[in-house]
């Protein structure tokens, strides 16, 4: 992500769904000054502890003001929690001056076609991968942090027709293959990538 940025003379960035702020601070410190915004109170005080001049807004994808006002927009593993994903990315475009990116990193549809189960063990011990009704879009219920919360499964193509529906061009999609960390998980996240990196941009 921070690679698609560096460089490229952004100035002023939104993001959405900025929980604790990682994001905002990390852009801050390649010169941008950023805007983030978040459904969770909780997760706003701790950013605003963290970063006491920063910008944190509470609010939701899907009612962004839309000022053209941004050259950037950050969706950092976000949309999977948003419930109104067709309003969310229009407004999200809306926030964006012409020329402008949307840079999204999200979890792999088959990845969230594998939950709740996801990867399980055969009789000979060997690691398997379960993905079922991929092309359902649905509410699935996760604990993270124990925290129970609710993730959206919808197939790629749902967040492909989305974004080209709104007039916005791709220009970049990847799937990062893991590096470092726990090398058990890392060649699991090979076999199976766990999120995809998409760029699109506003026509100028």
């Amino acid at each position: 992500m921070l690679a698609r940025i560096r460089g490229r003379g952004f100035s002023r960035a939104l993001d959405v769904g900025c929980g604790e702020g990682r994001f905002c601070r990390l852009m801050q410190a390649m010169g941008l000054a950023t805007v983030g915004v978040d459904p969770t109170e909780a997760l706003l005080a701790r950013a605003r502890a963290l970063d006491p001049a920063g910008d944190y807004r509470l609010g939701r994808a899907e009612t962004l003001e839309g000022a053209a006002d941004v050259d950037l927009v950050v969706s950092y593993l976000s949309l999977i929690d948003i419930p109104d994903l067709p309003t969310a990315l229009e407004r999200m475009s809306a926030s964006l001056r012409p020329g402008g990116s949307l840079l999204i990193a999200n979890l792999t549809s088959f990845n969230t076609a594998g939950q709740p189960d996801g990867w399980t063990r055969n009789e000979q011990g060997e690691a398997r991968f379960f993905i079922d009704d991929y092309l359902e879009e649905r509410a699935i219920r996760a604990t993270w942090r124990g925290i129970s919360i609710v993730n959206w499964h919808r197939p790629l193509s749902t967040y492909m027709s989305a974004l080209l529906d709104l007039g916005l061009q791709l220009r970049h999609f990847s799937e990062p293959a893991p590096t470092g960390g726990d090398p058990a998980k890392a060649d699991l996240y090979r076999r199976v990538p766990y999120f995809h990196i998409m760029e699109w941009q506003k026509p100028a």
